[in-house]
């Protein structure tokens, strides 16, 4: 009997799938607050990342302690699970070398990733890999160690497909506050509220270029901040809208009250996760041909297109921490059984 062909080998051509990442990315940047982070994350599981902040965190001075002891947590027993980032300086602060020097060349291989900041354009990014690369080499550490971005210059944007495109990076983040202030008083600040982000047109045209160009280049795009912390449904309606009309797999976290609301928002409701699981057993039956199922008292015709849909909400729900049946994880995703 041949054995059942999985998803991820009949649906995903290769370099077609994005990177596998939690969809809540948490920032923090003084020690306290990143061993409280540190200590959330062994609490909920891999569900988030924990970005380790050494441009806003580090105290104007002391940017080479600052960036020493967020190497050495990266090191500890505290990142338990490897879903542990830093962010650097930009490419053209005095503190970027020693930063990328100090992270790549002691915990080159416990990062998860490194995030740049502010690119100028397309070259700034490429500069900043390039000093990563050589690092890497020099050291011998952190030889596959992914990039994020965050675009918040009007060049960056303008840049943004050739950013997403880059083989190094990983995923793509929005810059609100930096992108806003650089309209110099254009935009209002309500534009960096939890609705009125929504709804400036610069500031979703913004939004939504991001979201395309990483889809386009199998990259994940993360949302930006929400300042509110304190009213959870606010938070949970912002990561609603940024997954669900915005096109965004990931968010960002700048409190741990937001890490819940956020992860919540961006999974899948039980009946998505259960409709995903009969139509891809059904589809995996027949061998990835077409087929009927019925859905909401209707006959509806499925294949690969749709497919592809209801695999992707099982991988969200993977990513969210949500169990599936121990003979389902075996059946679409090869996991052992118990």
């Amino acid at each position: 009997m041949t054995a059942a062909i999985l998803p991820r080998d009949a649906l995903i051509d290769e370099g077609d799938a994005a990177p596998d990442l939690p969809v809540c990315d948490h920032y923090c940047g003084t020690e306290d607050r990143m061993r409280k982070a540190l200590a959330l994350q062994a609490e909920l599981g891999p569900v988030f990342d924990v970005t380790l902040d050494c441009e806003d965190g580090a105290p104007v001075g002391a940017e080479r302690e600052h960036v020493r002891m967020v190497a050495e947590l990266a090191l500890s027993a505290d990142n338990r699970f490897g879903r542990v980032g830093a962010r650097v300086h930009p490419v053209d602060h005095p503190a970027f070398a020693d930063d990328v020097d100090t992270l790549v060349g002691r915990a080159g291989d416990r990062l998860a990733y490194l995030m740049v900041p502010k690119p100028r354009d397309l070259a700034d990014l490429q500069q900043a890999i390039g000093h990563i690369e050589h690092v890497s080499r020099v050291h011998g550490r952190g030889a596959a160690l992914p990039v994020h971005a965050l675009v918040e210059t009007h060049g960056a944007l303008r840049d943004v497909f050739a950013l997403a495109a880059l083989p190094r990076l990983q995923s793509l983040s929005f810059g609100l506050m930096d992108f806003v202030s650089a309209h110099r008083g254009a935009i209002p600040q309500t534009a960096m509220g939890a609705k009125g982000q929504f709804e400036h047109p610069l500031v979703v045209r913004a939004k939504l270029e991001i979201a395309a160009a990483c889809h386009a280049a199998a990259k994940v795009p993360s949302h930006c901040v929400v300042t509110e912390f304190k009213d959870a449904s606010a938070i949970a309606d912002a990561a609603r809208r940024a997954f669900r009309e915005f096109g965004y797999t990931r968010m960002w976290s700048i409190h741990p009250a937001q890490v819940r609301p956020i992860i919540e928002a961006f999974a899948p409701s039980v009946a998505e996760v259960d409709e995903a699981i009969e139509i891809l057993l059904a589809a995996q039956a027949a061998d990835w041909a077409p087929i009927r199922h019925r859905q909401h008292g209707q006959d509806r015709l499925h294949d690969r297109a749709s497919f592809r849909y209801y695999w992707q909400v099982l991988g969200r729900a993977r990513r969210t921490g949500q169990p599936l049946p121990a003979e389902v994880a075996a059946a679409l995703f090869g996991d052992a059984p118990d």
